[in-house]
């Protein structure tokens, strides 16, 4: 009896191993990462691909999403293109034209330069800011966060938006349906019955339980009057002031975006709300405001995600990379590169140019943190310099090179923000800026503590098993 239970499971597991060949299409690494847990976990293989796999679903449930995305994007950039193309021309482009020019093709960013940038480096500096600028709103408040949490602050901010939709601003909330897995109606209901309204990203089928792990709104945005926005890192909770006694002090960047730079943040907002809410927001000049020439900061928004033709931000990593001389710096709290940027990075260390990767000392997700350790060695034999930051959790994303290019937003270096997330990222071109963001980065360093070779050589046993399977499986992290 037990045999043939078990030459069942067998046959099963070969069936769904072959069928999952031919409707993922997917890279072959990550094919073969699902066929061996389907082979080494008969069973519980099936569920954990119904829960993270289901790539070959993509395109249905997007594409829809796509199409009205670059109906609005078109109608959008044609406004700001013909708002900025004298900016464009008389800029100083010659030693980023590619980079512009490629992010126009791969996601329709309009670049301007006419903005100027606040950056927030932890919640101590982000939050005040926020919440000052919040209660300033005069005619609308757009907001999208991956993760609220009903604390303090979470509830400091919708009694915010609960007063100022009661004084007549728009205010439209949208929150991810993973992120926000555990957050019932009653945090909600205040804004709500205030006026506002609030819409959630892929939600789940049954309360508590989302099987759609994968496809996560990760993006952070908040629209104020169409004139001033925020994203970054930072989510939305208590633990991002750094008040969690597991992780202690968070470090991370947001930025505030005052300018023309605010305009591809808002329709991104917009897109988002319609494919959650299904509730067009009409474009105005209410939402559209003119903008001043309030500073000289070079911007491209660029998004990606499922509904993504070009994994845009991975595309714009990867040119960053190869295109760098003298330098590459990145903060990342996952270090799960593909092959092409981990290929991209070890030829640049080969290549003599100064490429330093700093990780958080703690795991969130212990598998990530695993793989993130062994691309890290693949890395230090090339010549690369890692670090470990030891002053509370690492949550940056921020990638600069040359002291010419710096990318700051939510997409961490791994493949589940290429492939699976829905992103946004600042790529930012002021000499001034990313001078900043370096001398933060170096004073990072200071709280860090350096891998080298000799160190990483030396790692226990466990530690080398941990990584080896946690490296199998990373295409699925």
């Amino acid at each position: 009896m037990i045999f043939n239970f078990s030459a069942i499971i067998l046959i099963v597991n070969v069936i769904l191993a072959l069928t999952l060949v031919f409707l993922e299409r997917r890279n072959p690494t990550t094919t073969w990462a699902w066929i061996l847990i389907l082979m080494f976990i008969p069973g519980l293989g099936f569920f954990l691909y119904l829960f993270l796999g289901q790539n070959h679903r993509k395109k249905k449930r997007f594409t829809t999403k796509a199409q009205q995305d670059l109906v609005r994007a078109a109608r959008q950039n044609q406004r700001m293109l013909s708002q900025h193309h004298l900016d464009f021309i008389k800029y100083d482009i010659a030693h980023v034209k590619d980079l512009i020019l490629l992010f126009y093709r791969n996601s329709r960013s309009v670049f301007s330069r006419n903005n100027k940038i606040t950056i927030l480096n932890n919640g101590n500096e982000k939050f005040p800011v926020l919440i000052e600028e919040l209660k300033k709103a005069k005619h609308h408040i757009h907001m999208a966060y991956y993760i609220i949490r009903d604390d303090e602050l979470g509830r400091k901010v919708r009694d915010i938006l609960t007063e100022k939709a009661r004084e007549g601003v728009e205010v439209r909330l949208l929150y991810d349906g993973m992120g926000c897995l555990f957050m019932g109606k009653k945090y909600f209901m205040p804004l709500i019955e205030a006026g506002g309204q609030v819409a959630a990203f892929l939600p789940p089928f049954i309360p508590y339980i989302n099987i759609r792990i994968n496809y996560r709104n990760h993006r952070k945005i908040t629209v104020i009057d169409g004139q001033k926005a925020f994203t970054g890192g930072l989510n939305l909770g208590d633990e991002y002031l750094g008040k969690s006694p597991k992780y202690g002090f968070w470090r991370d960047i947001h930025l505030m975006i005052e300018g023309s730079a605010v305009d591809p943040l808002q329709l991104r907002f917009m897109m988002d709300w319609q494919f959650a809410s299904k509730i067009n927001i009409p474009f105005s000049n209410e939402y559209f405001p003119v903008k001043k020439a309030i500073g000289y900061s070079g911007i491209q928004i660029v998004s990606s995600g499922p509904d993504s033709q070009w994994a845009s931000i991975h595309q714009g990593y990867f040119k960053m990379i190869t295109r760098a001389e003298k330098k590459i710096y990145i903060q990342t709290p996952y270090f799960v590169p593909d092959d092409s940027l981990a290929e991209a990075l070890k030829v640049a260390a080969l290549g003599g140019v100064d490429v330093r990767i700093m990780i958080p000392a703690m795991p969130d997700h212990p598998f990530v943190y695993w793989a993130s350790t062994s691309y890290i060695g693949d890395l230090l034999e090339a010549g690369a310099k890692a670090y470990i930051y030891d002053n509370g959790f690492l949550h940056s994303k921020l990638l600069i090179t040359d002291n010419t290019l710096a990318s700051v937003g939510t997409a961490n270096l791994d493949i589940r923000s290429f492939a699976l997330n829905f992103e946004v990222n600042a790529f930012i071109y002021d000499v001034e800026v990313i001078e900043e963001l370096e001398q933060t980065f170096l004073k990072d360093l200071k709280l860090c503590k350096e891998i080298t070779l000799d160190k990483y050589n030396a790692r226990p046993l466990g530690m080398r098993f941990k990584e080896s399977v946690s490296r199998l499986l990373s295409p699925l992290l």
